[in-house]
């Protein structure tokens, strides 16, 4: 999800003409499919075929009683109760309390699944909306080929959750920047989780035991350094990947205690996955916002997915509404963790770690459970890094030609909110939902010191199109003041402007800002159309170009 090295365009020209080619084709594709199954979406998606009859039950009683997205009362799901009438003077006529049914959660993409909520059960790191954001969550995956043919419920009895995902986006800048560019980018991927007490019918011991895998196959080409900006990605889906069949994202364990008040993962892991993460962030396509935000994830120490690191999470979490998660991650100095296939964990010069901890707070307001999310965090990677400045006496390195000057470590702080104001659905993401996010990087050694963002979202529950989505944005980074002057001084000595983890430069940085809106159409049962539109402000985060206008139409198909 990060930009990328040189490394990453260098690919062959016929290559990229067969990808673009191969992606338009296969949207079009698409889009005959949706137009032949849009009468079957206009029905709401039944639950997974192997979701336990009581979730079922429940969650249709739930969609009875909650047209207005509210807990269904009491006295629609509880009979008066026949005590004595003497008796219920003495002791009351309190009615017993229902159980809170499982409900259906539409994810970023719409896809549907019988989920928990938060007011009900401790989740693990795979169910909780802070975790690991895999398009193919076990529970009752749905699949736009249903169970195939029985194949799903049969592994899925046997503790393997398997799920295939096609993404595919077209995007062009239809006007601004340094030229009029289209692209198509896209991404094979396929998630394995293994329960093992599932799996191996084992003792106690096996409880909430997992292995998560997640590999991708990207291709395509990036849409933003064709019209200027280096800085930016306004495709959700680039970068990062390597030109290879196989990219793994993660691949670690997961093991919980105390019904779930304390988890730990351990494996090759995405930090930006885990740390800084929310249920909405990758609603949108901007990439300083999805897997992890910016100016974190492009930090060695934070990278986000796609890349991961060899690590380890322990979260604590004694009750429903609060958690504390650390983690502990060895940091790759190279441009590709683990090589440009993700599977190269031995890599060398990887003595430095990086720190990451997060305090979360997950309160529900109100008898309609309005829920959100608030958590602050910071990250410490012990490794030295050049100053963007500085040279070894304190002077302008692109001026003196002197070796820069080592800096000790590099931090980042963030504050992550977001707030359910109106619900019109029983999970977490169904309301009118306001979300924020502030974060703040090493200047000295980031290009991007600050960056600010806020968000608005709903469903199409109004205009009776609940697994719809909706949503606005507005994303601000602030260059950083090392990066300026060290720009400043090159372009006074008519040298190349120095860039940095944001890559190179056309003029001296400032600010970027970007409006971005959506609107996700869910079709059918695993399938989800989405059309964005993005502004950006200072391309590139300079003034050389003139604003630029980016359309998009992101197609998603879970199978």
């Amino acid at each position: 999800m990060r930009i990328v090295s040189e490394l990453d365009i260098k690919t062959n020209k016929a290559r990229h003409a067969y990808g673009t080619m191969r992606s338009v084709y296969a949207v079009y594709l698409l889009a005959v499919i949706c137009l032949i199954g849009w009468q079957q979406g206009l029905s709401p998606p039944a639950m997974a075929q192997d979701a336990p009859a009581s979730t079922e039950k429940s969650a249709s009683r739930s969609s009875i009683s909650k047209q207005d997205g509210n807990p269904p009362a009491e006295s629609q799901t509880t009979k008066k109760t026949e005590t004595p009438s003497w008796l219920q003077r003495v002791i009351g006529n309190r009615a017993p309390t229902p159980k809170v049914p499982f409900v259906s959660n539409p994810t970023p993409f719409a896809e549907t699944q019988p989920t928990v909520p938060l007011y009900q059960e401790i989740p693990s790191f795979l169910q909780a909306s802070y975790g690991a954001p895999s398009f193919g969550p076990p529970y009752g995956t749905t699949h736009l080929l249903g169970d195939w043919g029985g194949i799903q419920p049969w592994l899925q009895k046997r503790g393997l959750y398997f799920a295939l995902n096609v993404y595919e986006d077209i995007a062009g800048n239809v006007s601004g920047g340094k030229r009029q560019a289209y692209s198509a980018a896209g991404q094979v991927g396929s998630t394995l989780d293994v329960d093992w007490q599932k799996l191996l019918h084992a003792s106690s011991w096996s409880n909430d035991f997992w292995l998560h895998m997640l590999v991708v196959n990207g291709h395509g080409t990036n849409l933003s350094r064709l019209y200027g900006d280096n800085s930016n990605q306004v495709q959700q889906i680039y970068g990062a990947r390597g030109n290879v069949v196989a990219h793994l994202v993660w691949s670690y364990f997961e093991k919980a205690w105390l019904q779930r008040k304390i988890d730990l993962a351990v494996g090759w892991i995405p930090p930006g996955a885990f740390f800084q993460n929310s249920p909405w962030v990758c609603n949108f396509m901007n990439v300083w916002l999805c897997g992890g935000e910016s100016p974190t994830k492009f930090m060695t120490g934070g990278r986000g997915w796609p890349s991961g690191n060899i690590g380890t999470i322990l979260r604590v979490m004694p009750t429903r509404q609060f958690y504390l998660m650390g983690g502990l991650f060895a940091v790759s100095p190279h441009a590709y963790n683990g090589g440009i296939s993700g599977w190269s964990w031995g890599q060398d010069n990887l003595g430095k770690l990086a720190t990451h901890f997060e305090a979360g707070w997950i309160p529900q307001f109100g008898p309609h459970h309005l829920i959100g999310h608030y958590k602050v965090g910071i990250m410490y990677d012990n490794s030295r890094y050049n100053d963007l400045y500085e040279d070894i006496h304190g002077a302008p390195w692109v001026l003196t030609g002197l070796p820069a000057r080592k800096q000790s470590g590099q931090t980042s702080v963030w504050v992550l909110a977001d707030q359910m104001l109106v619900r019109h659905g029983p999970g977490e993401m169904n309301g009118l939902i306001w979300g924020g996010y502030f974060g703040w990087g090493s200047g000295k050694t980031s290009q991007i010191s600050h960056s600010f963002t806020t968000v608005l979202m709903d469903t199409g529950a109004l205009w009776k199109r609940p697994l719809d989505s909706v949503g606005i944005a507005f994303l601000w980074s602030k260059f950083s003041r090392s990066a300026i002057l060290s720009q400043e001084a090159a372009a006074a000595g008519k040298l190349p402007l120095p860039g940095g983890n944001y890559g190179l430069p056309y003029g001296i940085q400032g600010h970027e800002a970007i409006y971005e809106a959506y609107y996700g159409f869910h079709v059918m049962e695993g399938f989800t159309i989405k059309p964005d539109f993005q502004y950006v402000n200072h391309v590139g985060g300079t003034t050389v170009f003139k604003d630029a206008v980016v359309l998009s139409t992101a197609v998603n198909i879970a199978f």
